[in-house]
């Protein structure tokens, strides 16, 4: 029997480097094995805990989906859908409410995080938090629960999540017996984070992204936008510094010893840009082009997300149905 693969990407801004060597690059190895059924969504959903206006919500999930083609997702090998369009998601998620530990929610690192930046500023523990925020890790958890999936691809940042389903899914199969798979995260090693601008973890969060598909010029504002030390032209830098580690994601193996030698040897920190943005606009090239088609034909991806939709409703209410049968409800009635 097939493993089944499952991830998604959440259109709360414009998808970046780290967004495609942490999550999507993975997902469409794992879909080009069709010994695993592929389930790959756009998490417009989970998106509503931070962007609160339709314009940007249907900007940001038209750019999601146009990224996921641009980038290589076979349609005809995958299942590939929008969150919003599966209403047995949201079903499961009421259900999974009803046994998931309070406690466990409580140490889910996006809550920590909000009440501890809220203790420092002196206000109260739950300032500014909406309870999308708090049972964010159910929903993630029914995304994944419902299709009965195996292996998560996720950044190292996602892993927790994976343990709340997995947690999860252990409490139900417990109180009603085994319907659940357990599932398992991947993280590829090399991207488990992702350095950014500022030398921090890429994040959105943080503003030192790097836009996948903007243009040349703007791709070559945020390389130059790197944070680097003060060493000079001739003095040896450090392997670890940004620049190495994000040239390292687009060479193969003896470009990228090649360039840490150099690097080593003293190469500049201008030509060190220079050459980053060389390899990572030679390697992007190609998926800007792709994503521009779709972006500008978007009716073709809209009848792509349909044709994805029918088939995970599919698989959906098949699971779900054995949800309610073992809980008690009966069989569904849509």
């Amino acid at each position: 029997m097939k493993q089944r693969i499952l991830t998604g990407i959440k259109p709360t801004g414009y998808p970046h480097i780290g967004n495609y060597f942490g999550a999507i690059k993975p997902a469409i190895e794992f879909s080009k094995n069709l010994d695993y059924d592929s389930f790959y969504f756009i998490a417009d959903y989970h998106a509503l805990t931070t962007v609160t206006t339709k314009d940007l919500l249907q900007e940001y999930t038209k750019n999601v989906a146009c990224t996921w083609l641009a980038c290589g997702l076979d349609p005809k090998n995958v299942v590939f859908y929008k969150q919003s369009d599966i209403p047995e998601v949201f079903e499961l998620n009421w259900i999974l409410n009803n046994v998931a530990p309070k406690g466990l929610l409580n140490r889910a690192h996006a809550y920590k995080a909000r009440v501890e930046a809220n203790e420092k500023l002196n206000v109260e523990a739950d300032d500014g938090v909406n309870m999308g925020l708090f049972n964010y890790p159910i929903l993630m958890s029914a995304d994944i629960l419902l299709f009965g999936t195996d292996i998560v691809p996720v950044g190292l940042d996602q892993k927790q999540h994976v343990e709340i389903a997995r947690d999860i899914a252990r409490s139900f199969n417990n109180r009603y017996g085994q319907i659940f798979v357990e599932p398992k995260e991947f993280i590829p090693q090399e991207v488990a984070t992702l350095v950014g601008l500022d030398g921090r973890k890429m994040s959105k969060s943080y503003g030192n992204t790097i836009q996948l598909f903007s243009t040349e010029k703007a791709l070559q504002k945020s390389v130059n936008q790197i944070v680097t030390d003060c060493r000079l032209p001739g003095e040896a830098k450090d392997k670890d510094c940004t620049i190495n580690l994000l040239y390292k994601l687009f060479v193969d193996k003896n470009k990228a010893t090649a360039f840490e030698q150099s690097l080593i040897e003293g190469l500049g920190w201008g030509e060190a840009k220079k050459q980053l943005f060389t390899v990572m606009n030679e390697y992007i090239a190609p998926m800007r082009e792709k994503y521009n088609y779709y972006f500008s034909h978007y009716d073709e991806v809209k009848d792509i997300l349909n044709d994805g939709q029918q088939k995970a409703r599919k698989v959906a209410h098949e699971y779900l149905e054995k949800v309610r049968e073992s809980i008690g409800s009966g069989k569904l009635n849509y």
